[in-house]
Parts: C-alpha cells; sequence; structure tokens
C-alpha cells in the first residue's frame, strides 16, 4: 500500500473515515511496532517510520534488512464507534470480518486488484494490541500513483473492476450495510447543547456558533435521509459487494494495473455504495455502468449515500471539537473540514 496524498476536501473526506490522523499516538512507540510485527509476522525489521497520510488509521512502513517493506495500519477503535452504545470489540469484529473478506477475494475470489491484508503467522489479518488498538499489515506498494481524482480515461477501467467485484461471493460473509447514521446519537446531542457553552478545547466555540447557524438545515437533512435510507433498504435484492470508497485515494495506478486499497469497511450494500462518488467525478460512469452490468443506477440510492457519508463526517468532526481536544494539526484540520461540510451542505 503507498501513502495517501492529501488531496482535495471532499476527495479526502469520503465515508467513515473517522478523525483526521497527522499526530502520532503518544501511547505506540516505533519499537512496540517492531515488536508486534516479530511476533505476529516474523517480520524482523531495521527500520520503522510513522508515516502521517491521513484519515482514519496510524501508519507505519517497516523495512527489514533484505529490503522487503510492509505497509503497517494501527485502528484506533474508539474511533470506529458508529453510536454511544457500540463497543470496542463489536468495532473489532467489524472490521475483522471486512478484512477477511478482502483476504478472500483476493485468495479464493481471482481479483487480482484487492490489495489485501497480509495474514499472521497464525493466520490472522488482526492483531489486538490493546483495549483500543489493533494492528494489520499490508504489501508496500512502489511506484504506484494517487491522484486528487480519476482523469476521464481511466474511468472506463474502474467501472470494470467495480463489476467484478460486485459479481463477487467471498468464502467469507460479508456484513451487510444497515443504513444506520453514524454517530447520529452524538450529533443530536450537539444540536441539543447549541444553547450552552461548548467548553472542550480551542475549536469548541466555534464549533458551536458553527453548528447553531446550520441547525435546523442539518435537522431536515437527517429527516431526509432517513425516509430516503427506509425506501431504499427495502430492496435488499439489489445489494452486492462494496468496498465503500473506491475513489482516487484508495484506487491507485501501479505499472501492472489499477489496484484497490483499504478494505475496512467492504460490506453488502446496493451497488450505489460504490458509484457517487465517481459520479460526482462524471456522470458517464453511470451509464457505463449499467451496460456493463445490466443494473440500473437508483438516483434515491445514489443520495442516500451521498448524504450519509456527509452527515457522518460532520458528525464525527462536530463530536471531535465539541469533546476534550487541543490545538494540532488534526483539530486544524477538523475545523476546516467541518467548516468545508456545512457550506456545502448549505449550498
Amino acid at each position: 500500500m503507498a501513502a495517501g496524498s492529501d488531496s482535495g476536501l471532499l476527495r479526502f473526506l469520503g465515508a467513515q473515515y473517522v478523525g483526521v490522523v497527522f499526530t502520532r499516538p503518544d501511547d505506540l512507540t516505533d519499537a512496540q511496532i517492531v515488536a508486534e510485527l516479530a511476533a505476529g509476522w516474523g517480520f524482523h525489521a531495521e527500520s520503522c517510520s510513522y508515516l502521517p497520510v491521513g484519515f482514519g488509521s496510524h501508519h507505519w512502513l517497516a523495512t527489514d534488512a533484505t529490503g522487503s517493506q510492509l505497509f503497517v495500519i494501527v485502528h484506533d477503535l474508539p474511533n470506529m464507534l458508529q453510536c454511544q452504545a457500540d463497543t470496542a470489540d463489536a468495532a473489532f469484529g467489524r472490521l475483522r470480518t471486512a478484512l477477511d473478506c478482502a483476504v478472500s477475494l483476493r485468495r479464493d475470489g481471482d481479483l487480482e486488484f484487492v490489495v489485501a491484508p497480509v495474514p499472521s503467522a497464525r493466520g490472522d489479518v488482526l492483531r489486538r494490541l490493546s483495549a483500543r488498538y489493533t494492528l494489520a499489515v499490508c504489501p508496500y506498494l512502489t511506484d504506484c500513483k494517487a491522484s486528487r481524482e480519476f482523469a476521464a480515461s481511466d474511468l472506463p477501467v474502474v467501472v470494470r473492476l467495480l463489476t467484478r467485484l460486485h459479481r463477487a461471493t467471498p468464502a467469507v460473509t460479508p456484513r451487510r450495510w444497515d443504513f444506520a447514521l453514524k454517530n447520529a446519537d452524538g450529533l443530536r446531542a450537539a444540536l441539543a447543547s447549541t444553547g450552552e457553552p461548548w467548553d472542550g478545547g480551542p475549536y469548541s466555540e466555534r464549533a458551536r456558533a458553527l453548528l447553531a447557524r446550520h441547525a435546523s438545515r442539518l435537522t431536515a437533512r437527517m429527516a431526509a435521509y432517513g425516509k430516503l435510507a427506509r425506501q431504499v433498504s427495502s430492496r435488499p435484492d439489489r445489494f452486492v459487494l462494496t468496498h465503500g470508497e473506491p475513489d482516487s485515494r484508495n484506487v491507485l495506478k501501479t505499472p501492472a494495473g489499477f489496484v484497490i486499497v483499504d478494505w475496512d469497511f467492504a460490506e453488502l450494500a446496493p451497488p450505489e455504495r460504490d458509484l457517487w462518488q465517481l459520479a460526482e467525478t462524471s456522470h458517464s460512469v453511470l451509464a457505463a455502468y449499467t451496460e456493463a452490468t445490466g443494473i440500473t443506477v437508483d438516483d434515491r440510492a445514489l443520495a442516500v449515500f451521498q448524504m450519509s457519508y456527509e452527515l457522518a463526517d460532520i458528525a464525527e468532526f462536530t463530536c471531535l471539537l465539541r469533546g476534550r481536544h487541543e490545538d494540532t494539526e488534526d483539530t486544524a484540520r477538523s475545523w476546516e473540514y467541518i467548516e468545508h461540510l456545512l457550506g456545502r451542505a448549505e449550498r
């Protein structure tokens, strides 16, 4: 896997990428990562460096004496919780199922473009480091390119990859997308408290004032999402295996062709889950997909996923800035993104 580039705001936000992660965790050292790689994968790293490459998880690049390299991914499970009643153990189970699915696609499904995790010596895709952290490793891809957006000539290739993915049936049963709006309870609590001071950190009051200005629009948008989601979820016959975010940050061009990385949220869902972002680049994607699959794209489902991902990001950044935080690059980026998202929602 290659380090991601800092793309344009919308290209980089995307679905379910919880929090901005440019700051390394204080409670994980390079030596701990090296020890875990040796114990779990028999990989003896001579160098291990933190990569501040983006969203959702922490990353290291490990290199052994032969020059072999692994891309190390450490997930912060509390940041993957979907509501206040969710647990780190449940998040771990969802993540393991998704990554097992990716391994199955690569190994048994003959999908060579799937960059799946490397199983440990025991065959596990994840190693639990603590109640908070879990570790996975992927091949480190060299000579590959990530871009801000797809070139027009790339889109037909991406559609062909998604067509193959959507027709696949992995040996591991994927989790089914449940249409629950992620962190909706936290966003509702924040909306209900905009009349009170927020004192969690340096961005709290700014976030409170911003949310207060958009409160009525957000409430209406959440209600509209619920109505559309009920309509779209009533067609389980349309569900296929989806990646979740096959954008230009996760679909990389290598000398051997395109590959898809980051399978943390592989789930059964309507195909529009993988199409809505591509359609924002070019509507020709939708016609090409229908021609390749015979599946008519549902405009309601496109809207559902666009709204779901946007509202989930607003909820995540709101909860972060309302809660206890410090002035770091991560929180500064979070403030920048929530300003952009709420402005986009208004437009």
